[in-house]
């Protein structure tokens, strides 16, 4: 009797966390208000500027174009937390690149109206190509940089097109294989509604990529941007330094791996 009782009071418990999870699921995915990168001063110029989307939300972003030079743009994509000034450390190592940049922030981030979702998060990226489209700059002369989670977004957007390249930052295969990771007793596949499946799509992407990732990641597995790498068609790169985590650091080497990719798309 006192068997049955502590299994019914563990399945009462489980399927309470299961409940939590699955209707909190967004709330822990996506991270808007979390500081997660302070004290760097913006040393490159920018344009702070709006991004209409499809669905009629408007977006933050900051754009930086060269004063004179025939340049690629990258458009950013950032991760699941945080602000466009968390960026700034990175953003400032690219006025000193051949490179035009836009940075945007995703809805319900950065005072944005709307709530991140998935689809959301595609629509955004999306009207960010049409924004650059409209100052006649074509995929061929954009550049997708996802980091983390935006690597999920970069993949989704850069199936069969045409862009000048691709950067992925620390990315995950799924959102499902990096739930499974964190909580390996829930029924994940199931449960998730974001799932940024980024294993089935990159076969599709045809144009250079260049995948940078941690090898002591302790948040998004470092086999996940391995197993992305050998994946993804030639040609393409790859920058893993044994000791970075999660946060990467922009360090002379990564951003000579970042140069040196740009440099080959010439």
């Amino acid at each position: 009797m006192y068997f049955f009782s502590v299994v019914s009071f563990l399945v009462i418990i489980y399927l309470i966390f299961l409940s939590i999870l699955y209707n909190f699921q967004r709330s822990l995915l996506y991270h808007p208000t979390e500081n997660n990168y302070q004290g760097d001063k913006l040393t490159v110029e920018i344009e702070k500027v709006k991004i209409l989307t499809e669905d009629n939300i408007e977006l933050s972003a900051w754009y930086h174009k060269k004063k004179s030079g025939d340049y690629k743009t990258i458009l950013y994509f950032h991760g699941n937390a945080g602000t466009l000034e968390n960026r700034i450390h990175k953003i400032n190592h690219f006025k000193d690149m051949e490179i035009n940049f836009l940075l945007i922030s995703w809805r319900g981030f950065n005072g944005n109206d709307g709530k991140p979702t998935e689809q959301g998060l595609y629509l955004d990226a999306k009207s960010a190509i049409k924004w650059l489209s409209n100052k006649g700059i074509g995929e061929e002369k954009i550049i997708i940089y996802g980091e983390s989670l935006g690597s999920g977004v970069a993949t989704e957007i850069s199936q069969n097109k045409n862009f000048a390249g691709v950067i992925l930052e620390s990315p995950f295969t799924s959102m499902i294989d990096a739930g499974k990771s964190r909580y390996p007793i829930f029924p994940i596949s199931l449960l998730l509604k974001d799932r940024y499946e980024s294993d089935k799509k990159i076969i599709n992407i045809k144009s250079p990529i260049l995948i940078m990732h941690g090898e002591a990641d302790k948040i998004v597995p470092f086999r996940m941007g391995k197993k992305l790498y050998e994946l993804a068609n030639q040609p393409k790169y790859s920058y893993f330094p044994k000791y970075d985590d999660h946060m990467m650091e922009y360090n002379e080497n990564l951003i000579n791996s970042i140069k040196n990719f740009i440099k080959s798309l010439n």
